[in-house]
């Protein structure tokens, strides 16, 4: 299926994206996929003059809510591949008891209105009972090591039910490509372990963040912070800039880490520091002093009930 892509840009009047509620529904709209490891179709189109010829489908998974950050990884979906589906499911496995399963942003209609400037060909957006038809999965995927560190420690079963979710998406639309934000760093080191352990022969593209004006990295939970607790937020990505800039001015992982901290500030009431730390990209392992090469920096910090995230790419000397 060619798409025509003259501009990635707004187009008035534009049609909303078919949405397709079951898997029956995304197989009618798109029709039949590529084979699972087949890579690019003959037939596909060229993204631009200088880019190779484009895997004929990308996937973009998202939970809804979207935002600039989600349109930037359909944004690169629509230049990489020509034929494009973006997923919208909150996932009830990958949150816990205490979580916000029930408060999260809903709004279909709102979602499906800033996909309409897009080539998309589908929208799967499935109720709980076609993704998980016997109720909650008995199997799911285990994420190891990786997946009980950090938000995996803090977050007891999030990355079993979200690596569950992944995989049945994955299958579900068979893909080329599929497209995962920067900012949920260990979720999107998780998903490229899985693929390449499970063989599972799809290209996990990872997208850099996208910040607000004021730095505060995109999510669909800023709106649930107060303008006091907005102001209180921006310490995370102040700390995360000041722990990039001594890494380029060369310090090592524990400089690194501890002028993060510093730059946090004291905590406020209702504010909590739950990690901070410069760890191996790939393993999530926490480097040591004497650690070079590439590293990531890693944060979460709570304001009041809200639990952000945010990260940064290093080179360590």
């Amino acid at each position: 299926m060619a798409v025509d892509r003259t501009h990635l840009g707004a187009a008035p009047g534009a049609p909303l994206p078919p949405v397709a509620r079951s898997a029956a529904e995304l197989a009618a709209i798109v029709g039949e996929p590529n084979a699972w490891a087949g890579g690019p179709a003959s037939g596909t189109v060229k993204a631009s003059d200088d880019a190779p010829s484009a895997p004929r489908r990308a996937v973009v998974m998202t939970m809804g809510a979207l935002h600039e950050g989600h349109l930037d990884l359909v944004r690169e979906a629509v230049r990489r591949a020509g034929q494009v589906i973006v997923t919208i499911f909150v996932n009830p496995l990958q949150f816990g008891p205490a979580e916000d399963f029930d408060a999260y942003p809903r709004d279909l209609a709102r979602d499906l209105a800033a996909l309409a400037p897009f080539r998309v060909a589908a929208v799967y957006a499935p109720t709980v009972s076609d993704v998980y038809p016997d109720g909650d999965a008995q199997v799911r995927i285990d994420p190891g090591p990786m997946g009980r560190v950090f938000e995996g420690a803090i977050r007891p079963g999030h990355f079993a039910g979200a690596l569950t979710v992944i995989a049945k998406l994955l299958a579900r639309t068979r893909p080329d490509i599929a497209l995962f934000g920067r900012k949920d760093a260990q979720q999107l080191a998780l998903v490229q372990r899985m693929v390449k352990d499970l063989d599972l022969g799809v290209e996990i593209v990872p997208v850099p963040i996208r910040r607000e004006a004021d730095g505060l990295a995109m999510s669909s939970r800023n709106r649930y912070l107060s303008e006091k607790q907005r102001a209180q937020a921006l310490a995370l990505p102040h700390a995360i800039e000041a722990g990039k800039a001594a890494a380029q001015a060369g310090a090592g992982s524990v400089e690194v880490e501890a002028q993060a901290r510093a730059a946090l500030g004291p905590m406020e009431p209702g504010m909590s520091l739950d990690y901070m730390s410069v760890v191996d990209p790939e393993s999530f392992v926490p480097l040591d002093a004497a650690a070079a090469g590439r590293a990531l920096l890693i944060g979460a910090l709570r304001v009041g009930s809200t639990r952000l995230i945010d990260n940064a790419e290093l080179t360590l000397a």
